[in-house]
């Protein structure tokens, strides 16, 4: 199709949601995909991934509640808000199904939604994501340990926060407790869980992430309609560290009409899908 450059032109805006005012950032012209960022993350850390994407796709980057211009709201913070938050953004801006590539905390907003509206889901990919809490899915959960609102390790995402939220930078304190209680505790998904998302989700980590490769591989076996990508030489910020081979397998899945394999195992059971003849 061709785009106006108006559509291709990255733009900013509020919208009014049920659960929180949500400041979001269209680019580009195609299918709809949303780009749903890490935890403590706003949409700048899409940086690498945006160029690549926006050339086939109209960009969808909301910033969820407690993160970049997107307001805190009254008690703790839930990925279910956030789901919730999503589900509404996909009703009220999109207005219809979009493909969601998910970023670490981003990644388990992508399954939520995937298990609860899969009208509105067409493909996924999430990144570094788990579906349990620290202590069962970090490969370092102690790093929570550590992790205070002043403390070195969070200096990154405190100067990304304050310099635009519309809390004041004073916020920051309230916000860091908050996500990291979020992390001990959240979120609880089970097998039978994941087992109920419909959609083709390609599941990718880094070889040396944040979460365990067991738990990803875990996550990838129990989803029925998966594929795995495990990244070499790369770490939970794999999108800013491999930026040109995460946006090629991102694309290669969004492109893709099934999966066609000579040797299947895992999807052999599956009618029509996984089988092909040496020479067929």
């Amino acid at each position: 199709m061709n785009a106006s450059p108006e559509q291709l032109r990255a733009a900013g805006d509020y919208v009014g949601l049920p659960g929180v005012r949500t400041w979001y950032e269209t680019e580009g012209a195609g299918d709809p995909l949303l780009l749903l960022h890490g935890g403590f993350c706003t949409n700048d850390t899409w940086g690498a991934q945006r160029a690549d994407l926006a050339a086939g796709f109209r960009l969808f980057l909301p910033e969820r509640r407690a993160h970049g211009h997107t307001p805190d709201v009254a008690g703790p913070l839930s990925y279910q808000d956030m789901a919730d938050d999503t589900v509404a953004f996909l009703e009220t801006v999109v207005t219809g199904p979009a493909h969601l590539v998910g970023w670490s905390d981003g990644g388990v907003v992508a399954l939520l939604v995937a298990m609860a509206r899969p009208d509105l889901v067409r493909k996924v990919v999430v990144i570094g994501a788990n579906v349990r809490p620290a202590a069962e899915s970090f490969a370092a959960p102690a790093m929570l340990d550590a992790m205070t609102p002043d403390g070195d390790d969070l200096g990154f995402f405190r100067e990304m926060y304050e310099s635009v939220t519309p809390d004041g930078p004073d916020h920051w304190p309230v916000v860091a407790a908050k996500m990291i209680d979020m992390w001990r505790t959240q979120p609880t998904l089970t097998a039978d869980d994941l087992a109920r998302i419909q959609a083709s989700v390609l599941v990718m980590v880094g070889d040396d992430d944040m979460m365990t490769l067991e738990h990803t591989i875990a996550v990838y076996r129990t989803i029925t309609e998966s594929q795995l990508a495990v990244v070499p030489g790369a770490s939970h910020l794999v999108p800013l560290e491999k930026p040109a081979l995460v946006n090629r397998l991102i694309l290669d899945h969004l492109a893709q009409d099934g999966v066609e394999t000579l040797l299947p195992i895992r999807r052999a059971a599956r009618p029509g899908e996984g089988r092909r003849r040496a020479g067929g």
